[in-house]
């Protein structure tokens, strides 16, 4: 958890735990948002005020690529675009929810959706609405289908909560460009607390062992009319199976080619010519299946910034 980030959730809990006590709001949920949103403001990369060096806007919603189609209603202020809205921000607002909801957690007198202080401590807000308690599941859950009205979303948060409340380790805030950094954050897996699932480096593929070729068959003698043995098949050369750790293909060695049969030569006595056995080779062994890489919760967790957010209201289904 990037630093600065994570003091803005703990202060965002803290200051609603005076406001809104019966709310009961946890900073990890803050923190599963804000990883699904933004991926914790793209690695913490704010500022010391906690402004995000660069803008996090959401897609453009025109109502293209199953978005929704809000015209613009700040003006460009937020989003920089005058035309349609754009989420905005470590938490994704809307600039007409942000106009409900906006709040100043830094105490600079101003509520800016792109200063992780302010998002945090208005998402706290809108999670809050309603009188929810969210210390009993069900409304906690309710609270976030509030922000993204979708199952797959709800799980996704859940499934970060739940990491967080086991892993609250805290690192530095990024620096640099946003291309040059890599999140550090694991993937949930479906599991109440989920493991980290980095990227699978498969294992160096081993060599696959030559196959024996077949030996020439010697075709016998025959004394008047001469029938040349059959040329024994030989026997398909077996696909290594390595042990990766992503179950990559491995590329199966060519096929050899059968020596070609020498012509009879005929002779008055002719002796038979034992038919020699292939080798056997052994069977290919099938790989094991790869377990899906994605959380039952996620199809990814979502991108952060790329992911539309509906525009919510304590009794809209979006944020």
């Amino acid at each position: 958890m990037p630093s600065t980030v994570f003091a803005a959730y703990r202060k965002a809990q803290d200051s609603l735990a005076t406001s809104v006590p019966a709310c009961h709001l946890p900073w990890q949920l803050l923190a599963a948002i804000g990883q699904v949103e933004s991926s914790q403001a793209d690695g913490g990369r704010v500022d010391a005020a906690g402004a995000s060096y660069t803008p996090i806007l959401g897609p453009v919603l025109d109502g293209t690529g199953g978005n929704a189609a809000i015209r613009d209603t700040d003006g460009g202020r937020y989003d920089h675009d005058t035309v349609w809205d754009r989420a905005v921000g470590p938490m994704q607002f809307i600039p007409s929810t942000w106009a409900d909801w906006g709040a100043d957690g830094n105490g600079d007198g101003i509520a800016d959706p792109s200063n992780v202080w302010d998002a945090a401590l208005a998402a706290g807000r809108y999670l809050c609405a309603d009188g929810r308690d969210l210390a009993v599941p069900a409304q906690l859950d309710r609270a976030v289908l509030g922000y993204n009205h979708s199952d797959a979303y709800l799980r996704t948060v859940r499934a970060w909560q739940a990491y967080f409340e086991a892993d609250g380790r805290v690192v530095p805030d990024a620096v640099g460009s946003p291309a040059a950094v890599t999140s550090a954050s694991p993937t949930p897996s479906a599991s109440a607390t989920p493991t980290a699932s980095p990227t699978p480096v498969p294992s160096s593929t081993p060599t696959p062992s030559a196959s024996a070729s077949p030996t020439a068959t010697p075709s016998p003698s025959p004394s008047k009319s001469p029938t040349p043995s059959a040329t024994p098949s030989p026997t398909a050369v077996p696909t290594p199976s390595p042990s990766p750790s992503s179950c990559p293909s491995p590329a199966p060695s060519g096929s050899p080619s059968p020596s070609v049969t020498p012509t009879p030569t005929p002779s008055p006595s002719p002796t038979a010519a034992p038919t020699p056995s292939p080798t056997a080779t052994a069977p290919s062994p099938t790989p094991s299946a790869c377990a899906p890489a994605s959380p039952a919760a996620s199809p990814s967790p979502s991108s952060s910034s790329g992911s539309p957010s509906p525009s919510p209201s304590p009794s809209a289904s979006h944020r």
